[in-house]
């Protein structure tokens, strides 16, 4: 038995915005940038996502905008 190859199923994620067309990238759309984020509040990378280079970093920039008007916070709050 253990000198049979391993079977991979490993079946690459597809970008959320490129399949959905009316699924936009927008700053002030806190809870669409909210499936993004980690509880710790960091931005989850391309490889656990799924999405392509180009959603990423409009993502990226959207996350860091709505952190600077506060609409999202940098680290979660201590209760």
């Amino acid at each position: 038995m253990s000198g049979l190859p391993k079977k991979n199923f490993n079946r690459k994620k597809a970008c959320k915005f490129c399949t959905d067309k009316e699924m936009a990238i927008d700053y002030k759309d806190y809870k669409t940038l909210d499936l993004f984020l980690s509880e710790r509040f960091k931005i989850v990378p391309r490889r656990i996502s799924g999405n392509c280079a180009y959603h990423q970093r409009q993502l990226t920039m959207a996350v860091k905008r709505a952190r600077s008007l506060a609409l999202i916070g940098y680290s979660p709050t201590l209760e």
